[in-house]
């Protein structure tokens, strides 16, 4: 049985009865060290580790000197989300159609996959990808933009870590398993294939010939990858999605390099981050609580003040890389973690459960705590893994569930 199993199989009267025990256990004025979270924070310095939007200069430049630059969006496995967080520029959006030729953005413009391969080699300037890839159809494309390009900005947390989109490689049986639940299992589509379709059920084809042609759909991959997994990637820009500061610090990057000839920041940078942890932008006053149940926003009756932390709410928080200035927290809904982690850590979801873990009520006099104990607490967490690796699974060292075979 896996440790993440044990937490699934306590009965909530088994985690209730067990947290009670715990709260007697723990002195009131027991609390961890300081440095196992967050530091202590003052205005001043909050306001210091905000992400400010860069200086886009002039709104309407014109066009560079040696004429626009050829730009590509493409995407991939996501939720369109990042498509629409481009016109978060607002209305530099006008300094973009100044800077650039858009060749291909499926979401807005009408370029087409064979324009794209009928283009030379490297005319494409800048291609920004979101999305992480799922399919065929993904995967030739990014490797088409990539041949195309420039340079090549994994954009937004699916195309940086995997994504929401990188769950379902935590389903053992892969795509046949996924494809199996989605047309046969789930209620609507179980009816439908009882009612029409009755012992012969009916699942998506690749490859259909029709009179006029072969139709084709994209190949699932049994397992979702990361942008840089499958092509090499010169930026990143994470975000679910990629907020205002982030995304001005990627303009002003091409825009300075377009116009000015600016050399572009070292290849491999992650842009529109900073060299501190989202809790060093969060203004919520931290008072080191120790934890003895896990609980839901909606559960209680959130403090707009404290340490989310603090009150038992999971936040991700010490484990997430700044750069979104906290507007989740700032509005009382913990860090999920979708900026990634910081650069001192490779495993963000181990390092957001160190973090949890040290809030633990391990007692001054006994250094120790029971295993029972801890997972007492950890059963109170609903979706262990969903919590931590939301959006890095794709990144972690787990990567996937897998069968084995042939093994007793």
């Amino acid at each position: 049985m896996s440790f993440f199993d044990r937490f699934r199989k306590k009965s909530t009267e088994t985690v209730s009865n067990a947290s009670a025990a715990v709260k007697k256990e723990v002195k009131k004025d027991s609390k961890p060290a300081a440095s196992a979270t967050c530091p202590s924070k003052t205005a001043d310095s909050v306001a210091a580790a905000q992400l400010k939007p860069a200086d886009l200069g002039d709104l309407l430049p014109g066009a560079p000197p040696n004429g626009k630059i050829n730009l590509a969006i493409y995407w991939a496995a996501g939720c369109g989300g990042c498509d629409v967080s481009l016109l978060d520029v607002n209305e530099r959006i006008l300094t973009i159609g100044d800077m650039a030729n858009i060749v291909m953005w499926p979401i807005a413009a009408d370029g087409k996959e064979q324009d794209i391969a009928a283009m030379a080699d490297g005319s494409i300037t800048v291609s920004i990808i979101n999305g992480a890839v799922r399919n065929t159809e993904n995967e030739h494309m990014v490797k088409l933009l990539r041949k195309k390009s420039v340079i090549v900005v994994s954009y937004g947390s699916c195309a940086c870590f995997g994504g929401s989109p990188a769950l379902a490689n935590l389903i053992p049986g892969g795509k046949d398993e996924l494809l199996d639940y989605a047309y046969n299992k789930v209620p609507s589509t179980a009816n439908f294939q009882a009612d029409y379709h009755k012992g012969k059920p009916v699942l998506p084809k690749t490859e259909f010939k029709a009179p006029e042609g072969v139709l084709t759909l994209p190949v699932l991959f049994d397992t979702v990858k990361t942008l840089d997994q499958v092509i090499d990637v010169d930026y990143y820009v994470p975000g679910c999605p990629p907020l205002q500061e982030t995304i001005s610090h990627m303009l002003k990057a091409v825009a300075d390099f377009a116009y000015k000839g600016v050399a572009l920041p070292p290849k491999g940078t992650t842009i529109g981050v900073v060299a501190k942890t989202l809790c060093d932008m969060c203004p919520r006053r931290k008072e080191y609580r120790r934890i003895t149940k896990i609980v839901e926003p909606h559960e209680i009756d959130v403090d707009p003040d404290l340490c989310l932390m603090d009150q038992g709410i999971l936040c991700l928080g010490p484990a997430t890389v700044g750069g979104c200035n906290a507007r989740c927290t700032r509005v009382g809904q913990p860090c999920r973690g979708c900026y990634g982690p910081t650069v001192a850590v490779q495993e963000q979801g181990a390092s957001a459960l160190t973090a949890i873990a040290s809030l633990f009520p391990v007692l001054e006099e006994d250094a120790t705590m029971g295993e029972d104990s801890i997972i007492d607490i950890m059963s109170t967490i609903k979706d262990p893994l969903g919590y931590f690796y939301a959006y890095t699974m794709g990144k972690s060292l787990i990567k996937r569930s897998v069968v084995e075979k042939g093994g007793k």
